[in-house]
C-alpha cells in the first residue's frame, strides 16, 4: 500500500491524479462505464472566447462538471459537449484592437475576407486557451470535440432554426428605433446594452405655436434628438395650463402640464405667472408648432401630421408634462409614430453623425452636437432654461461607447405574435430557483419586444436571406438547399457560410433573382440554437430524435435576458415549444464586500491566485459549498482556506487507520461488514451514513449542490471526525487482532469508501486518490456508482439517542470548563436533570459510551438535582422603603445566604431583621466541586472533587499525553516500541503516575521504563524535554528501541 503524506497537500495531490488520470485514460472508461446508461442531455451556455476564465465563470464550470459526474454515478450517460460563442461583436472589437482599426471603414479597407480569416484565427487560439483553463479546475467534459458556433454544422443550425421561424410567418423586415452603438455601427440587442451612471444637458425648451400666440415647453437630455423633432406628446386626460409668465418687464404665453407648472417657472427665473386658459391634454391635440432649430436645418420633419401635439401613453406629469417625440430616435416615439401613421425622419448616418439634412450641424456626432445645438437655442430666444441631469445611460457591452437610438432598417422576429405561447412554454419548464422564473424571467419576456436579429457586421452567421428588388424574400436552411437553389457551382461539403464566401450567391427562381440580405445574425442567434448544434442538428437527426430537448442548463442570473430568453425566443419561433425541461440559475462572485470585481476597484481574485494558495478541490468546494441557486458569492480568502482545513480533515480521517491496518494485514478493498463485531457507535454512525446519502441525493435531485455537499462535510467533520474517530481509537490501538477491531475497520472503510463517492463529484482529485488507494478496482472513482441508502442499516432511534448523548457530552465539557477539570481527567459523577422522558431514556440507553465519552465514574440521571443550593437575593425595590437608612446593610447581609438562614431572620449589630417572601428571591447553584451547564433537555451537572485515584489517573493521562507528542515529533510509527524515562518532581505525584505504570506503558509502547543515566542521552534518535503539568515539573525521556 502506497504510503500516504501526514498532510493534505492539494498540489501533490492533483498533480499525482492527474497523471493517472492521463495514464488510465479515467476519462473515456468512466464515460464507457455508462455508456447504456439513459441519456443525459446537458448543453453548455458557450463563452465568448474573447477573454480569460475568472472566478465567475471558474464557478460555472465547476457547477457544470460537478453535476455531469454525478449524473454519471447516479447512471446516466451524460452529453458533455462544452461549447464555445466564436462570433460577433465580441472578437470582432478585439480583432479591431489588434490590427488598430477605428471604423468599419478600417475593415472595408482592409478586406473582409481576411478580416474574417483574422477571427477565426482568434476566436480558436482563445477557444484553445481557454480550454487550458477550463481543465485546469478538474472540468472533465469532451475537450476534443467542442461545439463552436463558427462551425458549418452549428451555422446551419441555426440557419435551419430561422427557416421554421420563417415558415411560421414570425419574420419581418422594417424600419425600427432600435439601439445602436455608433462606434460599432451596429444595431444591438437589450441585453447587449450596460447601464452605468453619467451626466447628460438638461434642457427646456419652447416649442413655438404656429396659430396661436405662445409656446409648448418640453425637458430633454437629448439636445441632439432636437433636429429629428416629429411631434409633441401630451397626456389626454391630464390638466394643462397656458400662463402668462412675466420676467424683467417682458411676458409670454407658456403651456405646462398644471402639476408642473411651479417648478418650470421657477427653472426659468420668471417672476410672476398668471393662468390664462386651463385645458384637458385632449383639447391641445392638433396644436402646431415649429421646430425651434428650422433656422439652422437644411430639413426637418414637415410632412402630413408632424410638427402637431398628440397624445401618448408613455406621457407622465413630471418636468413639463409635454414630450418631445422623435420617432427616428426613440423607441417608445417609434412605436407612437407607427399609430399615428406618421414618417420617420432620421437626419443621422451609419457613423452617429449628423447628415446634410441636420445643416448646421452636419457631419458633427450627435452627443458633440449639443453644446453647439443649447447655444442656437438660446441665442434664438427658445432655450428657456438648462443645466445637468445625473442618471442612468445605456453602452455598447463591448467597446463602452455610449448608444443612440436610431431608425434603421433592420430584421427581426416578431416574438411579440406569439407571446401567449412563450408564457405558456415557460411554464412547461422547471426552474432552481422557481421564483427566477415565475418572477425575473416571466416578467421580462412578458416586456420582451420583436427581436432584432440582423446586424450590421461581418464576423456573424450571414443571414440567410435573399431578397429581390420588389422585397420578396427566400430564406434557406440547409448548405444542400443552398447548393440546390444557388445559380453558382457549389460543394455544400466545402462551402465556408461565413461573410463573404456566401455574399455573391444568387437565386434564380421563376424568373426573378433574389440577392443575400448582407447582413449577419445577432449573436444570441447563435447561442440561441445551441440543443440544436451541439448534437449538429440538422446535419445529424439521431441524437435529435433520442435527446431533444436539454434536460438541463445552467448559467447567471444575467442570462435570463440572454441565453434563457433567447432559447425561448428561439425554440418557441421555430418549433413551438423551449429548448430545455430544467434551467437553474446561479449568482455572480463579487469580493467580501460584495462589489463587482473589476480592475478599476483592484479587487480582482483569479482563478490561479485562488489555485496556486489552495488548490484545485479546495477551490471547487469553497465556490459549491454557497448556495448556487440565483445568491451572489462574496469571495473570501479565510473562507477558501476554511475549507482546505475542512478537507484537511477528511484527509486525517481517512489517512488514520491506514497504519493499523498494514500492521494487521488488513486490506480495505475486502471490508465486509459481517466481519467482526460492531458496537453502538459503529451502528450509529453507518445509521448516520443512510441519513447522510438519503439527504445529499435528494439534495442533488433539486440542484441543491451546496446542501449536498455541506451535509457531506459536516458529517465527515462533526460526526466521522470528532466523534466517531474519537470513540475507536484504542480498538485500532489494540495489539491482537479482535472482532471488536474488525467491526471497526469494516465500519471506518463502509463509511470512507461512501464519504469518497458522495464527494467525488465536487472533489475529484482527491476522492480519486482515495479510492484508489482504499480499492482501485475500477479506473475511476467517478464510473462508480453514487451511493444509495441501506435502510437495513438506518436506525433512527439510535440516532435521535445519539444526538442526545452529544448535547449532554457537549453540556458536560463546558461544566468541565467552569469547574476547571481536563477532559483527560476523570470525575467521580455526571448528573444529567431532564424533566424529558425521552431525554433521560436516551441517557439511559447510552449511558456506558456516555459515561466513556465524559471520562466519568458513574453516570446519573434525575428529573431534579436535589443538591442544589438556594442563595438569597435581596430585593431593593422593596427592602429600600421598609428599611430605610438600615436598607444597604440589609441586603448586603442577605447577599448570599440560605433560605433557612434568611427565614430565621437576619442579625445586623445584635438587631434581628425580618423580611418578608417579597423581600428575597433566591437562586439556585450547586455545591462546592459541582459545575453544570444547560442543554435543549435540561442541566448537566459535572462533580469535580477529587480523589487520590482520579488524581493518578489524572496525572497519568497527562504523561501520556505528552510522551505521544515526543513519539510523534520523532516520526514513530504507531508500533515503533519506545524505552522512557519519567522524572516528577512532586514525590506525592510520583507515586500517583507509578500506581498507572502498566496503563502507561500499553498506551505508548513502551517496552521499558529506564532510569536517566540509563537513556542514551547523546544519541540523536534520543528525546528529553521538561514539562509542566498542572504546575509540577515532569522529565520525560524517549529512545526508540532498535529494530531487531
Amino acid at each position: 500500500m502506497d504510503e500516504v503524506d501526514d498532510q493534505y497537500t492539494p498540489a501533490a495531490v492533483e498533480s499525482a491524479v492527474e497523471e493517472y488520470w492521463d495514464d488510465a485514460d479515467a476519462y473515456e472508461a468512466t464515460k464507457e462505464a455508462h455508456a447504456d446508461d439513459p441519456p443525459f442531455f446537458f448543453v453548455d451556455g458557450p463563452p465568448y472566447t474573447s477573454g480569460q476564465m475568472h472566478l465567475g465563470t471558474a464557478w460555472n464550470k465547476t457547477l457544470k462538471d460537478a453535476v455531469i459526474r454525478y449524473k454519471r454515478m447516479t447512471g446516466h450517460r451524460v452529453t458533455d459537449r462544452p461549447g464555445y460563442d466564436m462570433h460577433g461583436l465580441p472578437i470582432e472589437v478585439k480583432v479591431e484592437e489588434e490590427l488598430g482599426f477605428e471604423t468599419k471603414r478600417d475593415i472595408e479597407e482592409f478586406g473582409i475576407e481576411p478580416f474574417i480569416e483574422e477571427c477565426k484565427a482568434f476566436a480558436e487560439r482563445n477557444r484553445e486557451a481557454m480550454d487550458d483553463d477550463f481543465q485546469s479546475i478538474g472540468v472533465w467534459m469532451d475537450w476534443d470535440d467542442p461545439y463552436e458556433t463558427m462551425s458549418p454544422e452549428y451555422m446551419e443550425a441555426a440557419w435551419w432554426a430561422f427557416q421554421q421561424v420563417d415558415e411560421r410567418g414570425l419574420v419581418e423586415q422594417g424600419k425600427r428605433s432600435v439601439n445602436y452603438c455608433p462606434r460599432c455601427q451596429t444595431a444591438i440587442a437589450a441585453n447587449e446594452v450596460e447601464y452605468d451612471e453619467i451626466t447628460s444637458p438638461s434642457i427646456y425648451v419652447k416649442f413655438p405655436l404656429r396659430d396661436r400666440a405662445g409656446s409648448l415647453v418640453i425637458w430633454t437630455t437629448t439636445p441632439w434628438t432636437i433636429p429629428a423633432n416629429t411631434f409633441v406628446a401630451v397626456d389626454g386626460e391630464m390638466t394643462y395650463q397656458a400662463v402668462r409668465a412675466e420676467k424683467g418687464g417682458e411676458s409670454e404665453v407658456l403651456y405646462i402640464a398644471e402639476p408642473c407648472v411651479e417648478d418650470v417657472l421657477k427653472e426659468g427665473r420668471y417672476e410672476d405667472y398668471e393662468v390664462v386658459e386651463e385645458f384637458a391634454g385632449e383639447d391641445l391635440v392638433g396644436y402646431t408648432y415649429d421646430n425651434p432649430l428650422e433656422p439652422h436645418l437644411n430639413e426637418h420633419a414637415d410632412f402630413e401630421g408632424a410638427g402637431e401635439v398628440y397624445t401618448a401613453d408613455y406621457v407622465e406629469a413630471d418636468r413639463t408634462g409635454l414630450v418631445h417625440s422623435a420617432p427616428g430616435h426613440g423607441q417608445e416615439d417609434f412605436a407612437r409614430g407607427q399609430e399615428l401613421d406618421l414618417d420617420v425622419f432620421v437626419p443621422v448616418n451609419g457613423r452617429g453623425a449628423f447628415t446634410e439634412q441636420a445643416g448646421a450641424y452636419a457631419g458633427t456626432f450627435v452627443r458633440d452636437a449639443n453644446d453647439d445645438i443649447i447655444d442656437d437655442l438660446d441665442d434664438d430666444g427658445a432655450l428657456l432654461a438648462s443645466g445637468t441631469h445625473e442618471h442612468r445611460y445605456g453602452h455598447c457591452w463591448r467597446c463602452d461607447t455610449d448608444i443612440i437610438f436610431l431608425a434603421t432598417d433592420q430584421w427581426f422576429i416578431t416574438v411579440t405574435d406569439i407571446k401567449d405561447e412563450l408564457l405558456d412554454n415557460i411554464e412547461e419548464t422547471e426552474w432552481y430557483p422557481q421564483w427566477a422564473r415565475d418572477n425575473r424571467f416571466r416578467d421580462f419576456v412578458e416586456d420582451a419586444p420583436d427581436w432584432n436579429i440582423s446586424r450590421q457586421r461581418y464576423w456573424g452567421i450571414p443571414l440567410p436571406i435573399w431578397q429581390a428588388d420588389d422585397g420578396e424574400w427566400i430564406v434557406i436552411g440547409t448548405r444542400d438547399e443552398l447548393a440546390e437553389r444557388a445559380d453558382q457551382d457549389v460543394d455544400p461539403d466545402e462551402l465556408d457560410l461565413h461573410r463573404p464566401a456566401v455574399d455573391p450567391l444568387t437565386i434564380t427562381e421563376d424568373g426573378k433573382t433574389y440577392e443575400r440580405v448582407p447582413d449577419v445574425f445577432d449573436v444570441w442567434i447563435d447561442s440561441s440554437v445551441a440543443t440544436w448544434g451541439t448534437i449538429d442538428y440538422p446535419s445529424e437527426t439521431d441524437a435529435h430524435e433520442e435527446l431533444w430537448p436539454a434536460d438541463w442548463i445552467v448559467e447567471a442570473h444575467d442570462q435570463t435576458r440572454g441565453w434563457f430568453w433567447s432559447q425561448l425566443g428561439m425554440g418557441s419561433a421555430a418549433v413551438g415549444r423551449a429548448p430545455y425541461e430544467e434551467v437553474m440559475m446561479h449568482g455572480f462572485v463579487n469580493d467580501e464586500d460584495g462589489r463587482k470585481m473589476s480592475k478599476s476597484l483592484g479587487n480582482i481574485v483569479t482563478p490561479e491566485e485562488a489555485i496556486e494558495r489552495a488548490g484545485r478541490d479546495p477551490l471547487r468546494a469553497y465556490l459549491l459549498s454557497h448556495d448556487q441557486q440565483g445568491v451572489d458569492l462574496s469571495f473570501e480568502w479565510d473562507g477558501l482556506g476554511e475549507m482546505q482545513s475542512t478537507l484537511n480533515i477528511f484527509w486525517n480521517v481517512f489517512r488514520f487507520p491506514l497504519p493499523y491496518m498494514e500492521l494487521d494485514g488488513y486490506d480495505p478493498a475486502d471490508a465486509d461488514l459481517s466481519d467482526g463485531e460492531r458496537t453502538v457507535v459503529d451502528e450509529w454512525v453507518l445509521s448516520r451514513l443512510q441519513s447522510v446519502k438519503r439527504e445529499a441525493r435528494d439534495a442533488w435531485e433539486d440542484y441543491e449542490v451546496s446542501t449536498a455537499l455541506n451535509t457531506v462535510l459536516d458529517f465527515l467533520t462533526e460526526d466521522v471526525s470528532r466523534f466517531y474517530v474519537k470513540a475507536i481509537r484504542e480498538r485500532m490501538w489494540d495489539d491482537e487482532d479482535s472482532a471488536s477491531k474488525r467491526g471497526a475497520y469494516a465500519t471506518l472503510v463502509t463509511v470512507l469508501e461512501e464519504t469518497i463517492r458522495l464527494l467525488a463529484p465536487v472533489t475529484p482529485y482527491l476522492a480519486e486518490q482515495m479510492y484508489q488507494h482504499l480499492d482501485g478496482d475500477a479506473a475511476s472513482v467517478h464510473a462508480l456508482s453514487y451511493p444509495e441508502p441501506d435502510s437495513d442499516l438506518r436506525d433512527e432511534e439510535l440516532e435521535r439517542e445519539m444526538a442526545v448523548l452529544r448535547d449532554v457530552e457537549e453540556a458536560a465539557a463546558n461544566a468541565r470548563q467552569q469547574g476547571g477539570r481536563k477532559l483527560r481527567w476523570p470525575v467521580e459523577r455526571v448528573i444529567v436533570a431532564t424533566g424529558d422522558d425521552d431525554v433521560g431514556a436516551a441517557v439511559q440507553s447510552l449511558s456506558a459510551l456516555l459515561r466513556e465519552r465524559v471520562n466519568a465514574r458513574s453516570i446519573e440521571v434525575v428529573t431534579e438535582f436535589d443538591e442544589l443550593i438556594e442563595r438569597a437575593v435581596p430585593e431593593m425595590g422593596v427592602i429600600g422603603p421598609e428599611f430605610g437608612a438600615d436598607a444597604q446593610n440589609v441586603m448586603e447581609a442577605v447577599q448570599g445566604e440560605t433560605r433557612e438562614a434568611v427565614e430565621n431572620g437576619v442579625e445586623i449589630d445584635g438587631e434581628t431583621y425580618e423580611l418578608t417572601d417579597e423581600m428575597v428571591s433566591y437562586e439556585a447553584e450547586p455545591p462546592e466541586h459541582v459545575s453544570g451547564a444547560d442543554f435543549d433537555g435540561g442541566t448537566v451537572y459535572v462533580d469535580t472533587s477529587l480523589t487520590e485515584e482520579i488524581e493518578a489517573e489524572g496525572y497519568a493521562r497527562d504523561v501520556v499525553r505528552r510522551i505521544q507528542e515526543m513519539r510523534k515529533r520523532l516520526d514513530l510509527d504507531v508500533d515503533a516500541e519506545i524505552d522512557t524515562y519519567v522524572d516528577v518532581a512532586d514525590p506525592r505525584i510520583e507515586q500517583f503516575v507509578d500506581q498507572y505504570r502498566d496503563v502507561v506503558a500499553e498506551e505508548t509502547r513502551t517496552r521499558e521504563f529506564v532510569d536517566g543515566d540509563e537513556l542514551a542521552a547523546e544519541s540523536e534518535w534520543a528525546l528529553v524535554e521538561e514539562w509542566d503539568v498542572e504546575g509540577v515539573t515532569v522529565t520525560i525521556g524517549v529512545e526508540p528501541v532498535a529494530s531487531a
